[in-house]
């Protein structure tokens, strides 16, 4: 051979070798897999990465002298093909297949050349790593974002979760047991005193009433409604302007001995005569309880209660309610109301007027004052009936009966009205707005949709709004039937003025507009 031959060969090697070597510096791609020659990096590099710069294509070339698979023409346009961009398709073995369809899952191939700085790159991976979707939550190692964000994304704007809030008004066991002692002390006390020999309320007992005994007490177990009733037989009922409510109270004889006697005023039992003898006795007697600290209240102008705050061991709140107790027929006024026949059944609203109705100390309103001789009708012994059997089927919430949600209505609806009326204490609009008209406006309710399957537990959050509805309709129209007394409208003029009932409406829509977000706030 000849020397200059072999020289020029070994020069062109040498040539090749430097070539391969520069090009394998400029990709800093992965490295080739085991079973690939080495070689196969510059002699066939788009059949070996099977995605990348175009290539050559057609038949194999034959090798030359120097050990060559291609011609230096084609590795030039090789050369050229790698440094070229990359465009929308990449070619494959001389096909046009779309980039996204190359890499498969199974069997991803090399990664895309990267060109650019230092700089860009890191940019480029910064931005891809923000594309990226959020991890919440690792097999086995549990959310890696707090549990308060997570909700937070999970749930829409303003939702609210009916079950969370009543969890939050349910009172704890441990809690009432502590309170319904120290209550049971006092009123037993109480009691004892009123009945002794000397008292002019020797045939008091005791009726346990209220919110806590109706089991839809809220928030805690910090007050109770106690009513002391006293038979009163033969009595005769004169009703007061025509209000179907408030009546004066006459006795049809009067037998010498009665100690009633003295609270009479013209032959009618005046209502403020023995509300100052029952509160004067108390007031003396709560002196004498051991290991209790106990107050009286100041009387509120109208309020048929004695109200006792219990400071020590634990503040609670006592109305104790003085009540006639008369088991003659219910008064005319209340011959359309009780219009339970379709919820409750004919024969229950039947058993329900046979028992007694009570008459409270209660004073009517007569201009810009009360007219204070007389009573007010009340059935809170019926009231709690209906929330004990309150289903259309006799076992309704009871163990093996199907659940509903009526008492968890009414606690949300009380809840809403306690809420509205701590965030604007401020202000006098709602200062007549009691529980009692949420109660009654609820029962109506119950009128209105008698099936329990109206009030299956999963539709709570649906039967709620029902509720509020109603309530918002009477306080529009200035509308709200006394449930056993048709003919009292609770909403008159007289009784809440338009203004009050305009702002508590108002209240109530963005609420409910809202998410009902007062019951988040205190």
């Amino acid at each position: 051979m000849d020397p200059r031959r072999g020289n020029a060969t070994r020069r062109a090697s040498k040539a090749r070798a430097a070539t391969h070597k520069v090009l394998a510096q400029g990709e800093k791609g992965p490295r080739a897999e085991p079973s690939e020659p080495p070689s196969a990096l510059g002699a066939s590099g788009p059949k070996a990465q099977k995605c990348g710069p175009v290539g050559a294509s057609g038949p194999r070339r034959k090798k030359s002298a120097t050990g060559s698979t291609e011609r230096p023409q084609a590795r030039a346009r090789s050369v050229r093909a790698k440094k070229a961009p990359l465009g929308a398709e990449d070619v494959v073995e001389g096909l046009a297949v779309p980039a996204e369809k190359l890499a498969s899952p199974a069997a991803p191939g090399p990664h895309l050349l990267r060109t650019g700085s230092r700089r860009e790159r890191d940019a480029r991976a910064a931005q891809e790593q923000r594309d990226l979707p959020e991890p919440t939550e690792v097999s086995g190692l549990g959310p890696l974002l707090p549990e308060w964000s997570l909700r937070q994304k999970r749930e829409a704007p303003g939702a609210w979760k009916p079950r969370a809030v009543l969890e939050k008004l349910r009172l704890r066991r441990e809690e009432i047991s502590v309170a319904a002692e120290i209550v049971n002390r006092v009123v037993d006390h109480l009691l004892r005193r009123l009945q002794s020999c000397e008292s002019d309320f020797k045939g008091l007992s005791l009726l346990r009433t209220g919110s806590y005994y109706e089991h839809v007490k809220i928030s805690a177990p910090n007050e109770f409604d106690i009513m002391f009733k006293l038979e009163v037989p033969r009595i005769q009922l004169e009703e007061y302007c025509n209000s179907g409510a408030f009546y004066f109270v006459k006795f049809k004889r009067n037998p010498k001995g009665n100690p009633l006697s003295q609270f009479l005023e013209d032959e009618i039992l005046s209502a403020s005569k023995m509300l100052f003898k029952f509160r004067k006795i108390i007031k003396e007697e709560i002196k004498n309880i051991q290991d209790t600290d106990v107050i009286m209240q100041r009387k509120k102008r109208g309020s048929p209660a004695v109200t006792l705050l219990i400071r020590k061991p634990k503040e609670i709140s006592v109305d104790i309610i003085l009540a006639l107790e008369s088991k003659s027929s219910w008064p005319a006024s209340t011959q359309e109301g009780l219009p339970i026949s379709q919820w409750l059944g004919t024969k229950v609203k039947t058993d329900l007027r046979r028992q007694p109705f009570y008459l409270v100390p209660k004073h009517a309103k007569e201009g810009n004052g009360f007219q204070e001789e007389t009573w007010r009708l009340s059935f809170s012994n019926i009231e709690k009936d209906l929330l004990k059997s309150h289903g259309h089927s006799k076992t309704c919430c009871e163990t093996d009966g199907v659940k509903c949600c009526r008492k968890d209505c009414l606690k949300l609806m009380k809840y809403l009205l306690e809420q509205l009326k701590i965030k604007f204490g401020h202000r006098k609009e709602l200062d007549k707005f009691c529980s009692y008209h949420v109660k009654t406006a609820f029962f109506h309710v119950c009128t209105q949709d008698p099936q329990d399957s109206q009030w299956h537990t999963r539709d709570l959050e649906l039967c709620f709004d029902n509720c509020v509805t109603y309530f918002l309709e009477c306080l529009k129209t200035e509308q709200l039937k006394h449930y056993f007394i048709p003919g009292f409208n609770l909403f008159s003029r007289d009784q809440i003025d338009k203004i009050s009932k305009e702002f508590l409406s108002q209240q109530i829509e963005y609420e409910r507009n809202n998410g009902f977000p007062v019951f988040r706030e205190f």
